[in-house]
């Protein structure tokens, strides 16, 4: 579906689909990326960036839970049911939201050929940087026979 600034509306939702979103994103698939802070680290999810009134939770928002840690800036949300990250509203960038991909239907973290991964653990936030540092990248490279990453 598209909206009249011509920008897609995705749904989502997670693994048990109690959790039910749409979300218009900033720039479409074109800001997918890792981030390598001790939660994302573990976490391992690709995001996606979404500004904060982009997004609308149909279904499930009791069921949101959340998760801060070190200056609780951040904002993890995920579903208390079946434990998916769906989304997080960013320390970098309070004003957005970064969007787990796998959870927008019909797309993969596989989809992606490359993915940058910034640097969570020298965040900009505590160097003043102007913005964080990309320190390196994940790449998918299908087998023989498997499809190519659509972005």
């Amino acid at each position: 579906m598209n909206n009249r600034d011509n920008r897609t509306l995705w749904k989502g939702a997670c693994h048990c689909g109690a959790v039910q979103f749409t979300v218009r994103l900033t720039d479409g698939m074109n800001t997918a990326r890792r981030c390598s802070c001790s939660y994302c680290s573990m976490r391992g999810a690709v995001a996606v960036s979404a500004n904060l009134d982009d997004i609308e939770i149909i279904s499930g928002q009791d069921i949101l839970s959340l998760y801060q840690f070190n200056t609780g800036t951040a904002k993890h949300h995920f579903c208390s049911r079946c434990g998916i990250y769906t989304h997080h509203q960013r320390r970098s960038n309070p004003h957005q939201y970064g969007v787990n991909v796998a959870c927008l239907d019909g797309v993969s973290p596989l989809d992606f050929a490359v993915v940058p991964v910034y640097d969570g653990q020298n965040h900009p936030k505590d160097s003043q940087a102007p913005t964080p540092a990309t320190i390196g990248q994940l790449r998918f490279e299908p087998g023989k026979g498997q499809p190519k990453p659509r972005y």
